[in-house]
């Protein structure tokens, strides 16, 4: 049977993806003061420059998780077009949306008992999502049913690596991963901090490192060590409005393992807001996260 795939904005897909493989996008929602905003909107472009500006100005930046009418708008559509649902969504571990848009399955199950709404827990994060979904994406292309790629993702979620770090330590402490303490110190002897999406779909520091440049050869090392097939495999990277750190982080990394190729995109707004600007993030296939 036809079925459409489903993620959320945190996918961090970019505009040429979506628009190939035809994937749904639910939209996660961010607050810069009294203003609401929808973190991907299909009619416009958001403005990711301008939200890390106001990030460094200091505004005061609230999330939320997917809007549950749009989530069901969406989902609706597809079902009235006697299609099926493969919804692929925002780790649990560190948001609400995941479940949220379960839920939304459940119900809309009930009503159109004649058709599949599945939904499948990355357990990733920002392009780490978007890296599944893409796999997701090609899979249905080349003709594999939803229970086929559902098995795949199961079977292959825990092999997606997720490597991260951040230039500005304030954002980890507000957000409760750091200490007060621990910021302070690490931003007084430029310490940055190295971590990765685990097995439960948490963001961990696993390690720690002095000096921006240090960090980016840190985050290629770890692929090097467990990277599997590399000139097979497209990788993605994500940044925090630091494109050029992100091209440093490529040439490093085309230039250790020969890859296929590299998508680079921003950080939304929404998972920006936690990690700040100067983010940079590394997802690959590995033999382990």
């Amino acid at each position: 049977m036809s079925y459409e795939i489903v993620t959320d904005s945190s996918a961090n897909l970019t505009d040429e993806m979506i628009n190939k493989y035809g994937i749904n996008i639910i939209s996660l929602i961010f607050r810069v003061g009294e203003k609401e905003f929808y973190s991907y909107s299909k009619e416009e472009t958001t403005d990711n420059k301008k939200f890390y500006k106001m990030m460094r100005n200091g505004e005061t930046i609230t999330t939320a998780s997917i809007d549950l009418r749009l989530c069901r708008k969406i989902f609706e559509e597809i079902l009235k077009q006697g299609k099926d649902v493969l919804y692929i969504g925002f780790s649990s571990a560190l948001s609400g949306s995941y479940n949220a848009g379960a839920l939304v399955a459940r119900e809309l199950q009930e009503e159109y008992p004649e058709r599949k709404i599945v939904a499948v827990d990355s357990l990733a994060a920002s392009m780490g999502q978007g890296l599944l979904v893409y796999y997701a994406a090609e899979q249905k292309l080349q003709g594999k049913s939803l229970d086929e790629v559902k098995d795949w993702l199961l079977e292959n979620r825990l092999n997606l690596c997720h490597w991260f770090t951040v230039d500005d330590l304030v954002y980890l402490k507000r957000g409760g991963r750091i200490s007060s303490t621990t910021a302070f110190v690490g931003t007084a002897l430029g310490i940055k901090p190295i971590m990765h999406v685990d097995n439960e779909g948490r963001l961990v520091p696993v390690g720690k490192v002095r000096g921006r440049r240090k960090s980016l050869e840190a985050l290629a090392k770890e692929m090097e060590e467990t990277c599997i097939n590399p000139t097979e495999q497209i990788i993605f990277i994500s940044h925090g409005d630091c494109l050029e750190d992100a091209q440093y982080l490529e040439k490093i990394v085309r230039d250790k393992l020969n890859i296929k190729d590299v998508i680079i995109n921003y950080v939304d707004p929404v998972i920006g807001a936690h990690s700040g600007p100067g983010t940079i993030a590394l997802f690959f296939l590995g033999t382990k996260r």
